[in-house]
């Protein structure tokens, strides 16, 4: 779809800043994932995306240089040192499907903006589809990256951030009542491994189902493919054709691929109903992770306690806990695109809300009950 120029708004120095940063952050990220790619071919595109992110920042210098304003020494947002932490430990196949992301993201904002921004749109979504590519054959290759990129990084951030709110909430209203010391560790221990076993048995059956549910189609797919090899054949044809292959190209290629029942299952499965056979998930392992994520979110407010009860103790918990709520939203921000100071702060507020009402419930029932 073409974009308007005469329509497209002026240029804006808040989001030429914006646009600004965003961009060299790409560049040194793409760059540094270059550097750490083992394979030459993907690392050779990864150099390309970051000049080509260079060439946009310089779109975005003009720009500002054209509204009289000076062009800031650049400094690395925090997302970004945390995705290049994380590529340096699990290594750069973890990092491309949060970017694609990003970039998917990216294209709608430029085209929205001036016209100069605006005509980038369309090389952003080309960045996004090559990071498509990139995250499918990282997971091919790594499985780690697989679970990371599949989800599990974002479901462990989450576990830990549900550990921590639920938890820090039990505690705060033992402490409320004014409970004995034993009572707080103890309530705080239970209150980790019944929900750490909850979050995994509930992950369990979740995944179990989804799992089985998958696997029923594929058998489905497989008996079809079976009974019905030509009809198969033809909705793979038009599912190439609707791809923009030509009629003649696809049936050639739909015939081709059906030849192999192994390799007619497995394109089936793939392009008709957008599975990937060998990445259907691990019931343990979401489980395992669960529990995990979440035992290690409830341990933080649970630590003080170990050591006694006091009202010096009980505000060391709300420290604690206060850093690692902070923490956990700020790293949430890598999957939002919010700012790492908002996404901090929007998570210590309602962690530091839920803590207030629990603490202000367990002081009431305490004062009823005389505990």
């Amino acid at each position: 779809m073409s974009i308007d120029t005469e329509q497209a708004p002026a240029a804006q120095p808040e989001l030429l800043l914006d646009n600004l940063q965003t961009e060299l952050d790409a560049v040194e990220l793409y760059r540094y994932l270059a550097e750490r790619e083992s394979d030459e071919h993907r690392a050779g595109i990864l150099r390309d995306m970051a000049d080509m992110e260079a060439r946009h920042a310089r779109v975005m210098e003009r720009g500002l240089n054209s509204l009289g304003i000076s062009v800031p020494r650049h400094r690395t947002s925090f997302q970004t040192r945390v995705m290049k932490g994380m590529a340096r430990m699990m290594g750069p196949g973890a990092i491309y499907p949060l970017l694609h992301g990003t970039e998917i993201s990216g294209a709608g904002d430029y085209a929205s903006q001036d016209k100069d921004t605006a005509a980038l749109a369309t090389e952003e979504r080309s960045h996004a589809r090559t990071l498509g590519e990139l995250s499918k054959a990282g997971r091919r290759a790594e499985s780690w990256h697989r679970n990371a990129g599949g989800g599990s990084l974002r479901a462990a951030i989450f576990g830990v951030s549900d550990g921590l709110c639920s938890n820090l909430s039990l505690v705060m209203g033992f402490a409320g009542a004014q409970a004995d010391a034993k009572f707080l560790l103890l309530g705080g221990l239970s209150g980790l491994l019944a929900g750490a076993a909850s979050m995994a048995a509930g992950e369990y059956v979740s995944m179990k189902a989804q799992r089985e549910l998958l696997e029923r189609q594929i058998d489905l797919e497989a008996a079809e493919l079976m009974v019905t090899p030509e009809e198969e054949m033809a909705e793979l044809a038009l599912i190439y054709r609707a791809k923009g292959i030509p009629r003649n190209e696809a049936e050639h290629l739909a015939r081709q691929l059906t030849t192999d029942p192994r390799v007619a299952l497995d394109t089936l499965v793939r392009e008709e109903l957008g599975l990937d056979p060998g990445e259907l998930g691990s019931p343990y392992g979401a489980a395992i992770s669960s529990f995990l994520a979440f035992a290690l979110g409830a341990l933080i407010p649970v630590l003080p306690f170990f050591f006694g009860a006091s009202a010096g103790l009980v505000a060391l918990s709300l420290a604690l806990s206060g850093v690692a709520l902070f923490s956990v939203g700020a790293l949430l921000s890598i999957f939002t695109g919010r700012s790492a100071l908002f996404s901090g702060m929007r998570q210590l507020g309602i962690g530091a809300a839920a803590a207030a009402i629990t603490f202000a419930v367990g002081k009431a029932i305490g004062v009823s009950t005389g505990v």
